[in-house]
């Protein structure tokens, strides 16, 4: 649908998930929670209660693999890119798998849907719709992040759409 004198995008945004504790402070998280369980542990195990010890090194356990999850969940993102005749959504999963989706700007509706109307709405997310087809990006951003990024879409949707003899 491109054309080649629009290889560059007029708008470009990469939407990523939020990781508030790095991976640094994850490893000293752990490694707090693994000397308190520990010490813990040995105090179960002087007064009788040996088997505690097991479990709370099961704690620790659990605690490294739902970090690791969270990090895992984290390498999603999205690539948004308007160009004149098309908006391209690439969504790349943890996992590698990449769905794209190409839809015509000419008649595009963008809403930025809050958490407070998440009881209406199947989840938070800014909609884009078109011509009857309809997706949800940023789904794992904040209201404001959702709202920030649907304005500036919306902006440069209107930027497209204004006649411009430079372009």
């Amino acid at each position: 649908m491109r054309s080649a004198s629009n290889d560059k995008p007029l708008f470009e945004a990469t939407l990523y998930p939020h990781r508030s504790l790095p991976v640094q402070g994850f490893w000293i998280l752990l490694a707090s929670v693994a000397a308190v369980s520990f010490t813990l542990g040995l105090v179960f195990a002087a007064a009788g209660a040996w088997p505690i010890l097991g479990f709370f090194g099961l704690d620790v356990l659990l605690f490294y693999l739902a970090f690791r999850m969270n990090y895992r969940a984290g390498r999603l993102f999205e690539h948004v890119q308007l160009f004149e005749n098309e908006i391209l959504v690439r969504r790349v999963h943890p996992n590698g798998r990449v769905q794209e989706w190409r839809m015509q700007p000419n008649w595009m509706q963008i809403t930025a849907v809050p958490s407070s109307e998440a009881l209406k709405a199947p989840t938070p997310e800014v909609r884009l719709r078109s011509h009857g087809r309809s997706i949800g990006i940023g789904r794992f951003l904040t209201d404001d992040e959702r709202a920030s990024f649907a304005e500036a879409l919306k902006s440069a949707l209107a930027d497209a759409r204004t006649p411009n003899l430079e372009r």
